[in-house]
């Protein structure tokens, strides 16, 4: 099961899940106010195996967190910010030329 952080807009909700994957957010969660290390803990003891984020710091600010959950995959998506639909539409054309394949205990740029 994936998690999209915060940062992300709400519409890639459905477009993951159409997507064929399992995924809720953060903020659906009541997660939106948790530090990066405290989220990825979250996470993993909900059952999420994934976390979506923008946020280029995150493997940084929760390494310590991350080091112990080794099972947790995350991704930083490195789109350009754009307004939701030009965002979203640039996230589906990305899908289709890669999509995310996350390994477990990495943390890794998409699109790379």
């Amino acid at each position: 099961m994936w998690l999209l952080d915060v940062n992300l807009p709400t519409g890639l909700l459905a477009l993951v899940r159409d997507c064929g994957i399992s995924c809720d957010t953060a903020a659906n969660r009541g997660w939106r106010d948790l530090t990066n290390g405290a989220l990825a803990e979250a996470a993993f003891r909900a059952g999420f195996r994934v976390i979506l984020t923008r946020d280029r710091l995150f493997g940084e600010s929760a390494r310590r967190t991350l080091m112990e959950l080794s099972e947790l995959a995350v991704v930083i998506v490195t789109l350009p910010q754009a307004r939701a639909v030009a965002y979203l539409a640039e996230f589906k054309t990305q899908w289709k030329r890669q999509p995310i394949a996350p390994v477990a205990g990495t943390i890794v740029d998409w699109p790379s």
